[in-house]
């Protein structure tokens, strides 16, 4: 046998049965460790690019459908009921939130409505946006609540992360 004086190698020896020497199974338990440490997090960044696009391409659509009913009534709805839009959840099992600005008395949204890091509201009629990954938001984007936050700005013209805005 070629591998006959290699110190890891198994030999087969009459009357011996085969089994796994405790090297081989440190061995073998470290390739998976290393591997379930390379796959695990590439899933997971994988699950919460997929978890974002999805609720990109939701706000896109809601939008449209929010779009749609106030150029046919003059103005935004006041909730997403009015639209059909009230069950609606995110990715993350949570509601999207909605709040109307166009037409509605600045003192009753104040505080409420989502803005910029210079502070300037991000939309003029009205914000629609998802909390993310972890549930929570602030008005300005750049809070700490609000850097996974899903957004829809410049009256529509962007959708995405807040941390990007």
């Amino acid at each position: 046998m070629v591998f006959k004086h290699l110190p890891f190698s198994r030999q087969r020896q009459k009357g011996c049965s085969q089994a796994w020497t405790l090297v081989e199974l440190l061995l073998i338990l470290s390739i998976l460790g290393t591997l379930a440490a390379i796959v695990v997090p590439t899933y997971t960044n994988y699950m919460d690019k997929a978890r974002t696009t999805q609720a990109m391409a939701d706000i896109r659509e809601m939008e449209s459908k929010i779009v749609v009913y106030q150029v046919e009534h003059g103005a935004p709805p006041d909730t997403l009921a009015q639209v059909g839009l009230n069950n609606r959840v995110d990715p993350w099992s949570k509601s999207y939130l909605y709040l109307r600005i166009l037409g509605v008395d600045k003192d009753q949204i104040k505080g409420k409505w989502r803005k910029d890091r210079f502070m300037v509201p991000i939309n003029s009629d009205f914000d629609l946006y998802s909390m993310g990954k972890d549930g929570r938001s602030a008005s300005p984007l750049t809070a700490r609540d609000s850097q996974d936050d899903i957004v829809r700005a410049n009256n529509g013209g962007y959708v995405g992360l807040a941390s990007e805005f």
